[in-house]
């Protein structure tokens, strides 16, 4: 069913943020990628008299975040510069900024040898902050360098929003764009190796791997995207030590095919109503651009162009098999490392001082006199256990969004007094399909928007950055039209219009 204008428009008071009662406030809080998507749209989308936007991020820039914040210069985007854009429909925008602005002088490895370009990731997040740079000089967008604790309904609909500086806004709309939750360490690990000097819970800290001495013997848990960049740097720091990559699966993040390749194969019509129906219709698809040579690129490439609607065919139970049995096979073809990253990996494995593992981590115990660290592993095929020592240890699992609810204070207390839930398939927050939060009582929230990967458990593959970007106008339009749909009843009610 499709809701109609009013059922997606809360009716906003226009009062409550203490300015012009024709100016609402709307509060994004974080301002990774996603923050700052959905700020410049909705600024691109509204006169600069409609309403004020402003953005809670402790970080100097808007729009670089986590994934693009980093200084380390061989983490690299995932995929061809000229995929990448804030802008949809204008897919060589950031392509087109890199060599405007002469971004790629000091990255002579950014461009492969048939021309394709893999910027470092710190790149797109200084293009991002320069394309919101005209808007916050113009008051168009305010940055407000403030990490946001709490917040609370106000009387009219909108919300008091309490900052760590002790400073309170009330907002008209409030929209949580914060980051994912951080890698929660296996217990079986973290008790043991507490405190140990080369015991690395969390790779994406920066400066986390300066811990590393080049001999060490290291183990990686985990060998999807953040493994990748971990191999990659240690090889960058000219680290010679041998390193071992464990997950349970064995599988570990795939390069890219660069030939040109439409997207093949069909999933949505008719949909797939079960996760074991998806998997066999992936199979038979696989199996045919085999005959016709195709890879299977293209296919996954379809699979997330149709991912959406794929994922709304699917009824509760059968997205959470799809998590549970298929995402991890989903991950490793769906994210692809860049060819400089897998250079660095192809060139350890050749070397023999890289192995990749199927198997689960058993029992840990540290040396007191050395520090060195024994780990019995249980093989994914077969039977017994096999034990192997090392130096170092890193965590490289990924985010636990099981832990959303209580990864960052702001969702902490929102959901201690049931103003969000986790969503059903645990995946983030619990949104209905306009994005506005769902309460623990059922009850809609209608001036409480979530954008970004948080949302994915309602509208499915929202972690590449086309789908975030496709996500965040489609929030910012519905936050555009909340505030049209309000000053016009004020217009009315006053005789304005």
């Amino acid at each position: 069913m499709t809701a109609t204008t009013d059922e997606m428009t809360p009716r906003l008071g226009l009062t409550t943020s203490g300015n012009s009662a024709d100016r609402p406030v709307v509060a994004i809080i974080g301002g990774g990628f996603t923050g700052a998507a959905l700020a410049y749209h909705l600024a691109g989308s509204l006169p600069a008299s409609a309403a004020r936007i402003i953005v809670y991020e402790p970080r100097a820039t808007l729009g670089a975040g986590l994934a693009y914040g980093t200084d380390d210069p061989v983490h690299r985007i995932n995929v061809p510069a000229a995929r990448m854009t804030l802008v949809p429909g204008d897919d060589e925008h950031f392509q087109r900024w890199l060599l405007e602005t002469g971004a790629l002088a000091d990255d002579p490895q950014a461009t492969t040898a048939d021309g394709h370009v893999f910027a470092r990731r710190s790149a797109f997040g200084q293009y991002v902050s320069a394309q919101l740079q005209p808007f916050i000089a113009a008051g168009r967008i305010e940055h407000r360098r403030i990490r946001v604790e709490a917040a609370t309904p106000a009387w009219s609909g909108g919300w008091h929003i309490d900052a760590d500086d002790g400073s309170r806004l009330t907002a008209d709309l409030m929209v949580l764009a914060t980051t994912h939750p951080s890698p929660t360490a296996p217990a079986v690990l973290d008790r043991p190796l507490a405190g140990h000097p080369r015991y690395i819970a969390d790779a994406t800290v920066a400066g986390a791997l300066s811990k590393i001495r080049p001999q060490d013997r290291v183990l990686v848990l985990g060998a999807g995207l953040t493994a990748a960049d971990v191999i990659a740097a240690l090889d960058a720091a000219e680290h010679q030590g041998p390193i071992t990559a464990v997950s349970r699966r064995g599988l570990r993040s795939r390069g890219h095919n660069l030939a040109p390749q439409d997207p093949f194969g069909e999933f949505v019509v008719p949909p797939a109503r079960t996760a074991r129906a998806l998997l066999r219709r992936v199979r038979s698809t696989l199996a045919e651009a085999k005959v016709v040579g195709v890879t299977w690129h293209a296919v996954f490439d379809r699979l997330r162009a149709q991912g959406g609607d794929i994922w709304r065919a699917l009824s509760t139970i059968e997205r959470r098999r799809v998590v549970r049995f298929l995402r991890p096979y989903w991950d490793v073809h769906r994210f692809r490392i860049a060819p400089q990253v897998e250079g660095a990996i192809d060139r350890r494995l050749a070397a023999a001082t890289l192995t990749f593992y199927a198997a689960s981590v058993r029992e840990v115990a540290r040396a007191v006199e050395n520090d060195e660290i024994s780990v019995t592993f249980r093989p994914r095929h077969g039977r017994g256990t096999f034990e192997d020592r090392y130096d170092a240890v890193i965590v490289t699992t990924g985010p636990d969004h099981r832990s959303i609810l209580s990864s960052q204070p702001l969702v902490a207390q929102l959901a201690t007094v049931g103003l969000l839930q986790a969503d059903p398939v645990g995946l983030g927050i619990a949104v209905d399909e306009n994005s506005r939060v769902i309460r623990a009582d059922g009850g809609i929230a209608e001036t409480l928007y979530v954008a970004g990967p948080l949302a994915r458990g309602t509208f499915g593959e929202l972690m590449g950055l086309p789908q975030v970007t496709e996500h965040a106008v489609f929030v910012a339009e519905r936050i555009a039209l909340t505030v049209r749909a309000a000053q016009s009843r004020v217009g009315r009610a006053t005789g304005i219009l």
